[in-house]
């Protein structure tokens, strides 16, 4: 079963006329490829994580011992050509030196926020229940909302993240779509041309199509680094 496919054209040297050829990249050689992706990190147990892909959705599948490994292994497989989706099913299971309690483990993660510069810890509230960590609160722009959720990725002991944090900027929502497109106009990580920016208010969404999810993860940072953006749909489509 075919996900995805590039025409391009050659010259037939007997006749001299133009053919068109396709290169498809099949689910096989997909999964090949995500697999070997997950052996090439040094961070994944791969002997334990199996994959499935269908029309470039990828599934993970399979035991890991922490939430870091479980979000490593979701960027590998988003790393792979032709993967449009990602389907994380891995379940993290704690090793017995990785157990902590709830009320230790929402020390640490606080302490850990602390400790960090770029987050603004007085307006963010945190709670721990059975090892899944709930993040809420405000912060006034989009990367501290994210940084927040990377801090606690990385704390051993933890089996699931809930970014519940509001993103409200200090400044009031002036011609974001402008800035944004100026914005995509500056970057060298993506190719701005297929993508259409929406503005509701301070809501952005981005639709069309990019060719890889590094691009569209990229368009995504961009809109959310806009002054007044408080929320991205991020609807842009991974294909060719």
């Amino acid at each position: 079963m075919l996900h995805m496919a590039a025409s391009t054209s050659t010259v037939d040297q007997n006749t001299g006329k133009t053919a068109s050829t396709t290169s498809t990249r099949s689910n096989t050689v997909v999964q090949q490829d995500v697999l070997d992706e997950l052996d090439w990190d040094p961070r994944i147990p791969m002997s334990s994580i199996g994959v499935t892909v269908k029309d470039g959705v990828v599934t993970l599948f399979g035991q890991v011992e922490s939430y870091s490994q479980r979000h490593a292994a979701e960027q590998a497989a988003f790393r792979v050509l032709g993967v449009h989706a990602v389907a994380n099913e891995l379940t993290v299971r704690l090793p017995s030196l990785a157990e902590r309690t709830d009320s230790d483990l929402a020390a640490a993660a606080m302490q850990a926020l602390v400790w960090d510069a770029q987050i603004p810890t007085e307006a963010l509230d945190l709670t721990v229940s059975r090892g899944w960590v709930t993040l809420k609160g405000t912060v006034p722009w989009g990367y501290q909302r994210t940084e927040a959720e990377h801090v606690i990725q990385r704390l051993a002991g933890v089996r699931g993240i809930s970014n519940q944090i509001l993103v409200r900027p200090p400044v009031e929502p002036k011609d974001i779509a402008s800035a944004i497109s100026r914005a995509f106009a500056r970057q060298a990580q993506f190719d701005a041309h297929n993508i259409t920016i929406e503005a509701h208010g301070s809501t952005i969404t981005l639709v069309g199509k990019v060719r890889s999810y590094s691009e569209k993860e990229a368009a995504g940072l961009a809109a959310w680094s806009t002054p007044g953006v408080t929320a991205v749909e991020n609807l842009l489509k991974v294909g060719v």
